[in-house]
């Protein structure tokens, strides 16, 4: 079945300067006068919008090369594909030979998903609820928390992400870290997507985190951060695969814990001076390109790849720390309010990050790895289910998964002025979202988000995923 108005569609795309083609839920996409260019292919559900925006930046990323030396072989997107702020669309994934693209990644890096379960059920939970909330609300919102390291620790911690970092923590716990389980922790490593450890420097990290000796306080650690990003308790509502969800810890009517959050101010720091580098690297005299997407060549600049993937990597470590410090304290005040309660780790894994894959890299930006056997965590908005699934390697779509349900319409469009502030139009009738923005609920209302059933269920289809596991949500912290 095709969308309605096809034809119209294609022929206001091609006016804009994109060729583009439809077949069975697939967009094919690439700019009119770049026929050099790999096709960009985008998965979407039947009735999802086709955003002109969002496949200009796609077919511009698909475009990028450098002059010197290295080219994007494959881009495609996921169902959660829509525009973003820097030129580079959400849900992109490109695969490239010979050139690595700072600009594809953006600031955001590592920002990524992590999900405990915990035998508690959902009475003995809201027994406790305000409880608990009060605790996290000092933690998440009023900086009581205390995450205090040594300097040793944060040098680790961006040279080697978690068992750097859980080395140093051994050797002298500090901060609230002194009440946790760190041999359960270590244990748990092996559920973190690479580890939870990359190549990095911590002589590449903002200098005042990382003095020469003394105690650091850093007011990014365990933060959730802005945007999207959050902190939900959520139920196992049902198991479809009983066999790895078994295997993964995960049973119907246990509690979940989801984070999303990234490597903050560490990746705005990271990704914007090396997007300003790619810029100032460029050939003098050659014209930008129309993108304003910059690659870094290995041709011509192999130690700048080098640097770079280094300096990414040591934001990814951080991003890892990051979510590892906001589950913590979320185990700890579960220990406090409802006493003997484990929350193991099910998975961690990232998004918006460069990966080696075979001699190539793969970019994603707003998806997530997939690959055969690997647990994926898709969430949907705060009024609808999440998504335990596992990864099917599905090289067509770069070993890739969505990471989320996309967004619909913009922050701007449901806080202007005259926008509806209905709770039953915005879909919050009966969400418990916790916040101290009432203008981040109504950007975050589950009417900015796309149908994560229909972007599930795309994605089954074309063999990128399965379903493990369905959530709902009980609870949701936003900033």
């Amino acid at each position: 079945m095709q969308p309605k108005n096809l034809k119209r569609l294609l022929r206001a795309l091609e006016r804009q300067g994109l060729d583009v083609t439809y077949s069975d839920r697939t967009y094919s996409v690439r700019l009119v006068n770049s026929p050099d260019a790999p096709v960009a292919e985008v998965l979407l559900p039947e009735d999802f919008p086709v955003e002109a925006k969002a496949l200009k930046q796609l077919a511009n990323l698909a475009n990028v090369r450098h002059p010197s030396g290295g080219c994007v072989c494959r881009a495609c997107a996921t169902p959660d594909f829509h525009p973003g702020d820097a030129g580079v669309a959400i849900g992109s994934v490109v695969e490239t030979v010979g050139q690595v693209i700072p600009g594809a990644v953006g600031s955001d890096i590592n920002c990524g998903m992590r999900l405990h379960v915990a035998d508690l059920t959902i009475e003995e939970f809201l027994a406790k609820r305000d409880q608990f909330v009060e605790r996290m609300k000092g933690d998440y919102f009023f900086g009581t928390r205390d995450v205090t390291m040594t300097a040793q620790a944060m040098q680790a911690l961006f040279q080697y992400g978690v068992p750097g970092w859980l080395d140093a923590m051994l050797d002298k716990p500090t901060g609230s870290v002194v009440k946790s389980d760190l041999q359960q922790l270590a244990q748990e490593s092996d559920r973190i997507f690479l580890g939870g450890s990359m190549d990095g420097d911590w002589k590449l990290a903002p200098e005042e985190l990382v003095p020469d000796a003394g105690l650091v306080r850093d007011g990014g650690l365990a933060t959730i951060g802005g945007g999207n990003h959050f902190v939900e308790v959520q139920r196992v509502d049902k198991v479809e695969n009983r066999l790895l969800a078994h295997a993964w810890g995960v049973r119907e009517g246990q509690l979940a814990f989801m984070i999303h959050s990234g490597s903050r101010n560490v990746g705005k720091y990271i990704g914007g001076m090396w997007r300003d580098k790619a810029k100032a690297t460029w050939q003098k005299g050659l014209k930008y390109p129309d993108s304003q997407i910059f690659p870094l060549s290995t041709s011509s600049h192999p130690e700048l790849v080098a640097s770079y993937l280094q300096a990414e990597a040591t934001a990814a470590n951080y991003g890892f720390i990051n979510r590892l410090l906001l589950a913590e304290l979320l185990r700890l005040r579960l220990r406090e309010v409802y006493k003997d309660v484990e929350a193991p780790l099910v998975y961690d894994l990232p998004h918006n990050i460069t990966l080696p894959e075979g001699q190539r890299w793969v970019i994603r930006k707003g998806a997530c790895p997939a690959h055969t056997g690997q647990p994926v965590i898709i969430p949907g908005s705060m009024g609808a289910y999440s998504y335990l699934m596992v990864g099917k390697g599905n090289p067509a779509f770069c070993n890739s998964a969505s990471h989320g349900a996309g967004r619909i319409r913009s922050r701007f469009d449901l806080s202007r002025k005259g926008a509806s502030q209905n709770e039953t139009e915005l879909g919050l009738t009966g969400v418990d979202c916790i916040t101290l923005r009432e203008e981040r609920r109504i950007e975050e209302a589950p009417a900015a988000y796309k149908p994560i059933q229909s972007v599930i269920d795309v994605q089954v289809e074309a063999e990128m995923v399965d379903v493990v596991a369905r959530l709902s949500p009980v609870l949701t912290f936003k900033t």
